[in-house]
């Protein structure tokens, strides 16, 4: 289980800056959020508005909770899509209403998906694929979880439509944070996405991280038992 350095979360400033791949892979497009400026404009209609920046893909939030002792018969139908959203300014605009991971009740899961994929193992997109995870101490996920946040929909893994998605899943002793691949069959590009992965979240290269394809999922009918480890 991965523990972080101790250091507070980095909280976003009124003049934030977040660089985000655009359309075009090899050029980044910086994103300067000012909440008064933003209201300023907002009251001057003689000033230029800035065109939003639009994403590479367009994604959602979904949520579910869990009572304990309550058992789901129906996932899918259980879960709750928060937002969509094909734009940076839409993407904070979603984030920034979401609870903190350490503010939610345990069982919880958030997960963001490219539009369009279902969050379940049987979905079109998913069947072939997997997820990378990781088991996280309790604390740490609120900061790991912004940052692979920020770096999907930010195409910074660059490798098309192969992320189908991440999962944040709160749990009693421990918070774990998913990546869902499109195809577990292909090991370059599976490997690809763990080494970024890593990279993105600052984790140690000697960081274990597990691997389940979903195939193994269905036929288990568990998430998080029976994983492939690696380092």
């Amino acid at each position: 289980m991965y523990a972080a350095p101790s250091a507070p979360l980095e909280t976003k400033s009124t003049h934030d800056t977040l660089c985000l791949l655009s359309t075009k892979p090899t050029k980044l497009v910086q994103y300067k959020r000012d909440k008064a400026s933003e209201a300023s404009a907002a009251n001057a209609s003689t000033e230029p508005v800035d065109e939003p920046h639009v994403l590479r893909f367009a994604w959602s939030f979904w949520f579910i909770h869990r009572a304990p002792g309550h058992k789901i018969s129906d996932y899918e139908a259980a879960m709750t899509r928060v937002a969509t959203f094909s734009t940076v300014e839409a993407f904070w605009a979603s984030y920034s209403h979401l609870k903190r991971a350490d503010k939610v009740p345990t069982i919880t899961d958030y997960h963001m998906f490219r539009a369009g994929v279902r969050p379940v193992w049987e979905d079109t997109a998913n069947m072939a694929g997997g997820k990378w995870m990781i088991r996280l101490k309790k604390g740490v996920s609120p900061r790991m979880w912004e940052k692979l946040c920020m770096a999907v929909v930010g195409d910074v893994f660059n490798v098309g439509d192969q992320v189908c998605g991440i999962v944040l899943s709160i749990r009693n002793s421990e918070d774990i944070v998913s990546l869902w691949n499109k195809n577990a069959l292909d090991t370059k590009t599976t490997v690809h996405i763990r080494d970024a992965m890593k990279s993105v979240m600052g984790l140690p290269a000697s960081c274990v991280l597990e691997y389940k394809a979903h195939n193994d999922s269905l036929r288990d009918n568990s998430s998080f038992r029976n994983t492939d480890v690696y380092k």
